[in-house]
């Protein structure tokens, strides 16, 4: 295909993404109501030891969140998340996000972020979409929603035939604590995502001390099951 992205700059910078998250293991997936409360946040999840954060493009006070954060944490792994067009992949970008996400593979979107040279990490839930993934040169897949598609079962399965290409996958949705040792068990995945680490509640009461404890627990978890394997 003469229009593949398969040779762009953000199909390419994908590998050093995938490695860059396959060393952080944990991507803290928060959502902010107010641009305030990022700075603090990211201030826990770095304290706790995080590196990787998915901060999703949902509400009015996202971008001004994503801009705080990129200033209060400047070596965070940044992603922004539920980019659905190319005007948020622009305005994500501008803000200081270091990549993209979506739940779903929009071309637009993706071959927009090509184009600005903007990480992008398309959601894939089916074999037909990982195969248009696949062709338009990307390594790097969101499975979304994880659990709901039938928790990491599910994925050994769909991962399978797909397997000698060397794709990564980026599990989220119903993902806890319990639940992120076996993904981070398989050898596809390159790192787990949640919003067990700072959930609503948490992050709305300010409970930055309980975030930090959090993310703690969860780097120490996904030490822990490297260091078994």
């Amino acid at each position: 295909m003469t229009d593949s992205l398969a040779s762009t700059p953000a199909a390419l910078d994908a590998s050093s993404l995938a490695d860059r998250l396959a060393s952080a293991r944990i991507v803290a997936v928060v959502t902010l109501d107010a641009a305030a409360d990022a700075a603090p946040l990211a201030e826990a999840l770095t304290a706790g030891g995080l590196r990787a954060v998915e901060l999703a493009l949902r509400t009015p006070a996202a971008l001004a969140a994503l801009r705080a954060m990129r200033v209060a944490a400047p070596g965070l792994l940044l992603g922004a998340g539920t980019v659905l067009s190319p005007e948020q992949a622009e305005a994500a970008q501008t803000a200081g996000a270091d990549f993209a996400l979506a739940p779903g593979f929009d071309m637009a979107t993706a071959r927009h972020c090509a184009v600005i040279g903007l990480p992008f990490v398309p959601g894939v839930a089916t074999a037909s979409e990982i195969q248009a993934a696949l062709r338009e040169g990307f390594r790097l897949l969101k499975w979304f929603p994880a659990e709901p598609l039938g928790g990491v079962r599910g994925l050994r399965a769909l991962a399978a035939p797909f397997a000698h290409l060397n794709v990564r996958y980026l599990p989220l949705g119903g993902i806890d604590e319990a639940k992120a040792p076996a993904y981070l068990a398989e050898p596809a995945v390159a790192a787990v995502g949640g919003s067990w680490i700072a959930p609503a509640e948490l992050i709305r009461a300010g409970e930055w001390d309980a975030i930090r404890h959090r993310a703690a627990a969860a780097v120490a978890s996904a030490a822990a099951g490297s260091a078994s394997k």
